[in-house]
């Protein structure tokens, strides 16, 4: 065996290949610019199907609504037990929710009426406040992350178990076993929250004008009988019935089409609490302008 004089093992190359090659994995930025591109492409088209879903659910929703309705065939004790789970996982929390935001905007209008001087006003400002938007939007909120997501996780246990599945083989319509009496529910108990974040709103402002910021009892109820309107209740019951089947269309949707097992039916509740608030708010500043539009006020 001959040795060489002077010769040398060849130099590890990056990452200890031998040849001095790259690697053969793409650096980060690539990978990076690749994955927001696909997101891109991808995104426009899922949110367009998502879109598509909740209407087609909707409007499918509505019409074994109308049907059962007409044949007398609607499932009145599943919609019984839904209502009495979503009130009996809504009602405290909406409760608790409603005390902070009547004192709250009683502080607020109180303070801005001893600026301008008109003490008076305060009673008329926080009452409208709670009755035109704090109420019809703490129980939509409320909705959305109580019921909105017992619904979704509900429906989609079910899914990932293939019970739907079973459901429509047997020729039964989930539509109308368990979406249409989740939709009932959900408006009855949206409206039954938006009356109660009325009532306690406006005795939790009533009471901290009184107690906390010395006002007088007579000067908030008369001013507030004075600009309060039977319009504004009707608005505020309406904003409560859309929000209602906002909430149960699109909980209903994800939890259908949930996959991907246990982890699936999270991501699905967690998009649903998200994408029913984001949709909230939208539809809230639609009705909130539409309202200013068509039905002008004078004063507050």
């Amino acid at each position: 065996m001959k040795i060489r004089l002077g010769s040398r093992a060849p130099a590890d190359g990056p990452a200890g290949r031998p040849d001095g090659a790259a690697p053969a994995t793409a650096p980060a930025s690539r990978q990076v610019a690749a994955w927001s591109r696909g997101y891109i492409q991808r995104h426009p088209a899922t949110a367009l199907a998502t879109v598509g879903n909740q209407f087609l659910l909707g409007v499918r929703t509505m019409q074994y609504l109308i049907a059962d309705l007409i044949a007398g065939r609607l499932a009145f004790g599943e919609t019984v037990r839904q209502a009495a789970f979503m009130a009996s996982a809504a009602v405290v929390p909406t409760i608790f929710v409603s005390l902070p935001i009547g004192v709250t905007l009683s502080i607020q209008f109180g303070l801005l009426a001893g600026q301008v001087g008109a003490t008076s006003l305060a009673g008329a400002a926080s009452g409208l406040a709670v009755i035109r938007q704090g109420a019809p939007m703490v129980a939509a909120l409320l909705m959305a992350a109580a019921v909105g997501s017992a619904i979704c996780a509900d429906l989609g246990s079910r899914k990932i178990r293939e019970e739907l599945d079973a459901m429509e083989i047997m020729g039964v319509s989930v539509i109308r076993r368990l979406v249409v009496p989740r939709f009932i529910a959900a408006i009855l108990i949206g409206v039954s929250l938006t009356g109660v974040v009325c009532f306690v709103g406006y005795v939790a402002g009533f009471v901290f004008n009184v107690v906390a910021q010395g006002g007088a009892p007579g000067s908030f109820v008369a001013t507030f009988a004075s600009f309060a309107t039977v319009s504004d209740l009707v608005l505020t019951l309406i904003k409560a019935v859309v929000y209602g089947a906002i909430v149960a269309v699109v909980a209903c949707e994800k939890g259908l089409h949930t996959q991907g097992g246990p982890a699936g039916v999270a991501n699905a509740v967690n998009s649903t609490v998200v994408s029913s608030i984001l949709l909230l708010m939208i539809v809230n500043v639609a009705f909130t302008q539409l309202s200013m539009l068509l039905f002008p006020r004078q004063g507050l």
